[in-house]
């Protein structure tokens, strides 16, 4: 699994649309609001050219790319913190993603109703951003008022969940998302356990219509305004766009691509940013079964590398055998690399690169 992904945004900005096209999952698309009333989930692959040029050279039986699981939630309205529209139930289900994809709308279409009666993302984003709070603020309220009690007692546990739970309560009273703290050990085991939605990484996806695929309007202006503010990321993709790339064959993707100026899908854009947000990175394994893509957080070391594939092989770990990916392609093959001395021999405390290709040795 690369990185879980939850999809929010108000009804009619496209999250369905755009969920279908990245997961060709199915879920339901219509032109009014809450027609998404079970969470949708899809698993897709990512796909990244190394891997490809890769398995030209071994020519494994089979290739596996990373994925990234969607999870798509009806649209929010404002007051879904407290019931309004379909409810803060919905809400719960994106606590377990590792990131946040915010759909705002960024296209006039008079045949699409908009929730608010006209497009402003500043507006749209604004009351998104606020229903996650306050369903923040019902959470750490209802921790403390669990806590209270053992903290008065001099509970030295729950003094420090106390004082973590008055920072978070603090700063989203004065409308500042989670993740703009700077947490110490007590607020980060605060965060594990109550898995807040603001604390999560966002990233904004413009949907824009036909004629602005490289997002020059003034409203994808503003979403990158708002999003720089929060050193967010921003996608610009075009839902319907996406949905017509996801009907066509792999082979002709790419020459759609190019024919409407584009270098790569939304999906593979997404996947990119969101990599780069969560601070991850991938590295191959390759031999005539397969040649397989893993990812890991930045700076891991091979051991950590190697317990992805199999917790034996961190346990019993031995050496990695390691090859840069540029040196694998440009020897033309893992017997070439070694006979150039281009397979490093690497030990415990090495750190795993993007793009490595690594064999494991470890002791059963």
């Amino acid at each position: 699994m690369g990185f879980t992904c939850g999809i929010v945004g108000l009804p009619n900005v496209g999250k369905s649309t755009i969920f279908n096209a990245l997961t060709s999952a199915g879920a339901q698309a219509a032109n009014y609001p809450f027609c998404t009333i079970d969470p949708n989930v899809g698993i897709v692959s990512v796909r990244d050219e190394r891997q490809y040029k890769l398995a030209e050279l071994v020519k494994p039986e089979k290739i596996i790319p990373t994925t990234v699981e969607f999870l798509d939630i009806a649209g929010l309205v404002k007051g879904a913190s407290k019931g309004e529209g379909l409810g803060n139930k919905f809400l719960g289900h994106i606590r377990s993603v590792d990131a946040i994809a915010h759909i705002v709308r960024c296209f006039e279409d008079t045949d699409v109703v908009h929730v608010a009666g006209h497009v402003d993302p500043q507006r749209d984003i604004k009351i998104i951003d606020t229903e996650l709070m306050l369903a923040d603020m019902d959470s750490v309220e209802k921790r403390m008022e669990k806590t209270a009690r053992l903290a008065k007692a001099g509970d030295k546990n729950a003094i420090a969940a106390m004082d973590a739970c008055a920072v978070f309560k603090n700063t989203l009273e004065n409308g500042r998302p989670i993740r703009s703290l700077e947490l110490d050990d007590a607020g980060r085991e605060m965060l594990k356990e109550l898995n807040l939605l603001t604390a999560k990484p966002v990233m904004f996806v413009a949907n824009v219509d036909e004629k602005d695929l490289k997002g020059e309007s003034p409203f994808v202006a503003k979403v990158r305004e708002i999003a720089e503010k929060e050193k967010a990321k921003v996608v610009v993709m075009c839902g319907r766009i996406e949905a017509e790339i996801a009907e066509l064959p792999e082979e002709e993707r790419s020459e759609f691509l190019k024919d409407i100026g584009l270098k790569e899908s939304g999906l593979d854009r997404l996947a990119k940013e969101g990599y780069d947000l969560l601070n991850l990175i991938t590295y191959f394994t390759a031999g005539e079964k397969e040649v397989r893509a893993w990812t890991v957080v930045r700076e891991t070391k091979a051991p950590q590398a190697a317990g992805v594939i199999h917790s034996d092989f961190e346990k019993g770990f031995i050496r990695a055998e390691v090859i840069g990916y540029n040196d694998f392609i440009s020897s033309g093959s893992e017997q070439a690399a070694k006979e150039k001395g281009l397979m490093r021999l690497e030990g415990k405390d090495y750190v795993v690169k993007d793009g490595d290709v690594v064999h494991f040795r470890f002791a059963v």
